[in-house]
Parts: C-alpha cells; sequence; structure tokens
C-alpha cells in the first residue's frame, strides 16, 4: 500500500471526504474542460480490473441535455416504491458528494462507501501508468463513475439508475448494459465538445440506446432531432417511444401553500389516468413524470398505477425551484428560490414557474453562469421581470465569461451589479433582497447555487 493509502485507514471515520482529496490528483473535466478527453477504452479497462461491477444490478440509463437528473430520481422512487433497492448516479452535487451516489431519497449507510473505498484506492494506485489504454492518464469522472459501481455492488442494490455526465456515446457510464434508455430534450450545449448543431448533439446523446433495448425519449423542440433517434434506434434494433405520442391530457396546477404540484396525464399503456403531487415544481416537471412513467411501465408491464403515483411524490432532489421560506440570518426574506437551470429553455420554465407562483410580486435575481453557456439569448428573457439583478461567477469549480455576460447585459438593457467576487455578492443580494422583503430567486447554474447553500447554511 502506499502512503495516500496509509493516510486513508488513519482517516477512515472520515473516508468520503478523503476519497474527495485524493480525486483532486485526476483531471477534472467539471473544473479544467478540455478537449479529446473522451474514450471509453479506459473505463472499460478499470471495469475489467475490478470484475466488472457495472453489471452487477439491472439498470437504466438516462441522457439529454436537461431533466436527466429529476427523471433519474423519479424512476429510482418508482422502482423502490415497487420493493426494490435502487442505487443512483447522478452529477453534480449540491452540498455532499454522496449525493452523486445514493439510494433514491438518503444516503446510503457510511459503511457501504468506505467500504467501496478501500477496495478501489489500492487497486488504482497499483496500476502501472504504461499499462492503461493508450497510455492515458486516468480522469476524475471515470473514476467518480468506477466508484459509484463499486458502491451499488457492496450494497447488493436490485436495481440501478445511471444519469449521464456528458453527451453520452463516449461519456463513462455507457459501460453500462440497460434494460431501458431514457433520453430527455435536448438543447445546443456544450457544442465544443458535443457538436455545433442541435442534430450533433442529439447524435452525441443517441449513443447510449443500445442493440434491441427499449429507449423512452421526451418531446422534443424539432423533428430532425426526433429522426435522429428513430435513425439510431432503428440500426440499433431498439423499441422507441416518444412520450408525446404515447401520452396526453397532460396537466398541473400548483399548491404554493403545499409546495407541491397536482399533475395528470394519460396514456393507452396505463389502465387509467396517473394523478399525483410532484414535490419538484415546473411545466418540465409533469413532461419528465410522463417520461418516468411511461419508462418504468416498459421495464414492468404489469406494474400498479398507485406504485407509479406513490414514486413520483416522493422524487425530491434540490436545486429544482426548490422553495426555501426559512433562511438562517435573513428573517425578512420571504422565499429564497434556488433552481439550476442553466439553458435558454430551462431558465425560461423557470421564469414561467415564478410567474404563475407569485404573480406580480417583487422578485431579486442573483445569477451566475458557466463559459459556454447561451447567455446573451438568456439575458433577454431576464428583461423586465426583477427588481435587482446580482450577477457574477458560479463558484471557482466552472469557468466563466464575466465580461461576455456584461456585454449580454448590457445588449439586453439589463440593470445590474456585477462582481466576480461571488462569496461577496451572494451575500449582498441575500442581505438586500432581505431588506426590502423580497424574493430572491437564484439561478443560471447548479455551482451557483451549491455556493448559495454552502453560504448560507454551512458556514
Amino acid at each position: 500500500m502506499t502512503k495516500r493509502t496509509n493516510k486513508f485507514i488513519m482517516l477512515a471515520m472520515n473516508a468520503v471526504e478523503y476519497f474527495q482529496d485524493w480525486l483532486e490528483d485526476y483531471l477534472n473535466f467539471e473544473k479544467n474542460p478540455k478537449k479529446d478527453i473522451f474514450w471509453l477504452d479506459t473505463i472499460d479497462y478499470l471495469c475489467k480490473r475490478f470484475e466488472n461491477p457495472q453489471d452487477y444490478a439491472p439498470c437504466v440509463h438516462i441522457a439529454g441535455s436537461k431533466g436527466k437528473g429529476s427523471v433519474s430520481r423519479m424512476i429510482a422512487c418508482i422502482l423502490e416504491e415497487a420493493g426494490n433497492k435502487v442505487g443512483v448516479f447522478s452529477s453534480p452535487h449540491i452540498s455532499d458528494f454522496r449525493e452523486r451516489i445514493t439510494l433514491p431519497t438518503t444516503f446510503f449507510d457510511e459503511e457501504t462507501y468506505e467500504a467501496a473505498i478501500r477496495e478501489m484506492i489500492p487497486n488504482i494506485e497499483s496500476i502501472i501508468p504504461t499499462s492503461l489504454p493508450a497510455e492515458r492518464p486516468i480522469t476524475w469522472f471515470e473514476l467518480v463513475t468506477l466508484y459509484s459501481f463499486l458502491v451499488f455492488r457492496k450494497a447488493e442494490v436490485d436495481w440501478s439508475v445511471f444519469e449521464v455526465g456528458l453527451g453520452g456515446r463516449l461519456d463513462s457510464t455507457n459501460v453500462v448494459r440497460p434494460k431501458l434508455c431514457c433520453i430527455t430534450p435536448i438543447e445546443l450545449e456544450h457544442t465544443e465538445f458535443l457538436g455545433d448543431t442541435i442534430e450533433k448533439i442529439a447524435g452525441e446523446k443517441a449513443g447510449i440506446i443500445k442493440n434491441c433495448t427499449p429507449v423512452v425519449v421526451a418531446r422534443q423542440t424539432t423533428e430532425s432531432v426526433k429522426k435522429v433517434f428513430e435513425e439510431k434506434a432503428f440500426t440499433r434494433h431498439a423499441p422507441i417511444y416518444f412520450v408525446d405520442e404515447v401520452t396526453k391530457n397532460l396537466s398541473h396546477s400548483f399548491d404554493l401553500e403545499k409546495k407541491v404540484m397536482n399533475i395528470s396525464f394519460e396514456s393507452e399503456i396505463f389502465n387509467r389516468p396517473i394523478k399525483t403531487s410532484l414535490k419538484m415544481l415546473g411545466k418540465m416537471q409533469l413532461e419528465n413524470a410522463a417520461l418516468a412513467a411511461i419508462a418504468a411501465r416498459k421495464l414492468f408491464p404489469n406494474l400498479d398505477e398507485e406504485i407509479i403515483e406513490r414514486g413520483l411524490a416522493k422524487a425530491k432532489l434540490p436545486a429544482r425551484f426548490e422553495i426555501l421560506t426559512e433562511v438562517p440570518g435573513y428573517q425578512q426574506l420571504p422565499a429564497l428560490i434556488l433552481d439550476g437551470a442553466h439553458t435558454l429553455n430551462s431558465i425560461t420554465l423557470t421564469l414561467d414557474t415564478l410567474n404563475k407562483l407569485y404573480g406580480e410580486e417583487k422578485v431579486s435575481l442573483l445569477f451566475a453562469c458557466a463559459a459556454d453557456k447561451d447567455v446573451k439569448d438568456i439575458a433577454k428573457v431576464l428583461k423586465g421581470r426583477f427588481e435587482h439583478i446580482y450577477a457574477t461567477r458560479p463558484g471557482d469549480t466552472k469557468h466563466s465569461d464575466l465580461p461576455s455576460l456584461e456585454s449580454a447585459f448590457n445588449a439586453a438593457g439589463l440593470s445590474y451589479e456585477l462582481s466576480d467576487d461571488f462569496p461577496q455578492m451572494i451575500k449582498k443580494a441575500l442581505k438586500e433582497a432581505s431588506e426590502r422583503g423580497e424574493i430572491l430567486l437564484v439561478t443560471g447554474s447548479f455551482y451557483l447555487v451549491a455556493e448559495v447553500d454552502r453560504i448560507v447554511f454551512h458556514k
């Protein structure tokens, strides 16, 4: 064992924190995006080294531009409600690394996380670099993906649900052999890495479609994207189901007092309409719920509608239009709304939910986004709604481009304050919104939400 591993044993009571520190020695795309670092042969090599833990349990694989985290959690909750032990792998995390590798509504016990770390670290550290495929270095996300496989095997899960990290075709999760795949809506995103058209991006996402494996696809914005998925499914002999073609009469209404959204939808694959209440709010969550329900029913044709409804009702994730009405240190703040929306369409939907819930109430905005986002068009949809806008960067993890943000906000005619000192700007937005008695919406990046969470609740 290496010196680092011995140190780990001494710090075993803090295993996950140590593991995060250990991971820092490896290339992290989330912190340092780089081209040409995506391939599957390394993760395949690592899985073989650990006797293929990715194949331990049947799984569902989910790709898309937005909503895949919500869909992952909804499917996992339905499977759990049906009596299964289910592992969920998703990203990013907001306040706790274990959010990435977890049960549907709680963490695994500490012994499970620690046992997987004890198995993993010595084996990884004993690898001779020249034995790796093409002698490429192992990346951070490959190791985290491998860790999820090991945790789920240690936990002896019945099912696993894997959310793609980036793209699909070359994502580290794409070594799994799912029983069913899901693809959420596609948008222009990460164009430097996935392609400069929505069709090229859809092609990368379609890379998760496997031979003879059913795939359920969310409503898409263009027929050209649907065609990409249809053609890929045809070549893979994979049954394909588009949610907007197999469901009807989707409806939703908000209950602000209970902080839930009442939904209903119908499909010929169900014996009756699906009706339930979601803890995650917004029209997009209605469509996510329909996707998750269709997927669950395709996996289990006899699954009772009540199980689907109960599973959807208990699904919850932080920073999906999360409304906090008690914020330590800011007693006069009517509500703090945390939403990780970071694309034009998702931010538009966030604003739609905001207006339906809060009407003409005064709202301030704290905004930040990564450098690769469509800030020019995002700025246009922000115009006219907010009393005050505070703009900054989304923490130290993601690269940002404040000059471009400033230019876009100016072109849109927005009145705003801008600073690269994100801790100071977060505190300023909270303080001033509280003093004015205004709602504060935080959006544009999950990483910004994580910084707000850290400053407010984990000082």
